[in-house]
């Protein structure tokens, strides 16, 4: 091949795909406008929230003399650390419940908001936006809502995450059963299978591995956020660290946070075999 023809070919295959090659003007266009959009955002946060490396460091020496007052963790009395104790649990306990039926409830509105099994247009943008508006409010301000709603107690607690991840599982049940593989699926069709079937025999043994995972660390992180909720008053460990605080008892607030700290761990090691287990199974 001569230096003159392989030239004719680059010409002509620049021709024909060239804006392929170099990018359209109008994704160019969009990119810079994504990255000013962005540059714009973080210098408009640097100057609006008054943010100074100076502060950071001058603060430096206040939470020294907090990590100081912590120090020895220490519950009170042995009486203290029971009822601590019990609160941690409940605090397990309300993550653990509203995560499990906010799991079992998304399932299928999974199903409805994902487009290769709802083809209906006007019930997938229904479940979408639906899913997109329970989402978008944070579990302390469902627990506010469900404290009005049933009281004040664990109770509320449970429907506050309950809530705030239903919308979060949908979300992620949608997009794994869209990314999951079409070939089983018309495998199932090919033998006569009928739409349940499919779904059943099709979709749901490869979706259902990464829902598990889903479900394990939403239970890890949830116990955290039961804490948060707990401070106005929706159960759990959070109410006794929030009082803590309050009257300085800087001693007993460590304790607290070092029982957090254990029990999340604890969870995050049970889930992390867990999931592994899971993938084994499912790689045999």
């Amino acid at each position: 091949m001569t230096f003159a023809s392989s030239a004719e070919e680059r010409g002509a295959i620049l021709a024909r795909h060239g804006d392929a090659i170099r990018g359209s003007a109008r994704r160019r266009l969009t990119t810079i406008a994504t990255i000013a959009a962005v540059a714009g955002l973080f210098v408009y946060g640097l100057t609006t929230l008054e943010t100074s490396l100076w502060r950071i460091l001058a603060g430096l020496g206040n939470l020294g003399s907090f990590v100081v007052l912590m120090l020895p963790p220490n519950p009170g009395s042995w009486a203290r650390a029971l009822i601590f104790v019990k609160a941690l649990f409940e605090t397990v306990a309300i993550a653990f419940m509203g995560t499990v039926l906010a799991a079992t409830l998304a399932l299928p509105l999974g199903f409805l908001a994902a487009r290769n099994v709802v083809a209906n247009r006007i019930v997938h943008f229904l479940a979408r936006r639906s899913l997109d508006m329970v989402r978008g409010v944070d579990a302390l301000i469902w627990a506010l809502i469900w404290i009005n709603v049933v009281g004040l107690g664990p109770f509320a607690g449970m429907l506050a995450i309950m809530t705030s991840d239903l919308g979060s599982f949908g979300k992620l049940y949608s997009e794994a059963i869209e990314a999951a593989d079409r070939k089983p699926v018309e495998g199932v069709a090919s033998v006569g299978g009928g739409r349940a079937h499919e779904i059943r025999f099709g979709l749901l043994p490869q979706v259902l591995p990464v829902i598990a995972s889903q479900v394990l660390y939403f239970i890890e992180s949830n116990t955290r956020s039961s804490t948060i909720i707990g401070i106005v008053g929706a159960g759990g460990i959070g109410l006794y660290l929030s009082e803590t605080i309050r009257t300085l008892e800087w001693q007993q607030t460590s304790f607290l946070i070092l029982l957090i700290l254990v029990a999340v761990s604890a969870i995050d090691f049970l889930s992390n075999k867990l999931r592994f287990a899971i993938i084994g199974k499912r790689a045999i």
